[in-house]
């Protein structure tokens, strides 16, 4: 897959789960995916994904500006930052770095950092 295909793919997942579009979302990832997210226990599996998603996931809405994405052969990286609500109402501000890893189109890891951010 090419990395022009692979970074539409990512820039897809943000405007998704901006949208909270789940059903759409969760068609993005292999069903063994691995998601590991910075200070929280790793989601293995789609139904683990499905259940952060729906219910574990401390962020109620908000919007991902993507300062930079770059694709390789299998992997794509981004550079942005979140703006939103979490669930008890206060705000969200804070930066992110994100690795997807694919195979065969679909997401099979995902690493997300938050610099700058104590967890």
């Amino acid at each position: 897959m090419a990395g022009s295909e692979l970074e539409r793919l990512v820039r897809n997942y943000y405007e998704l789960v901006d949208a909270d579009r789940l059903d759409d979302l969760l068609a993005l990832f292999d069903d063994e995916i691995v998601y590991e997210r910075q200070g929280t226990p790793t989601i293995v599996g789609i139904d683990a994904l499905r259940r952060f998603y729906r219910e574990e996931r401390v962020i109620a809405s908000g919007t991902h500006t993507l300062d930079q994405v770059l694709p390789g052969e299998s992997w794509v990286a981004v550079r942005g930052g979140f703006r939103g609500r979490l669930r008890d109402g206060s705000a969200v501000d804070l930066r992110f770095t994100d690795w997807h890893l694919f195979r065969a189109g679909r997401i099979v890891r995902r690493e997300s950092l938050f610099p700058g951010r104590t967890v």
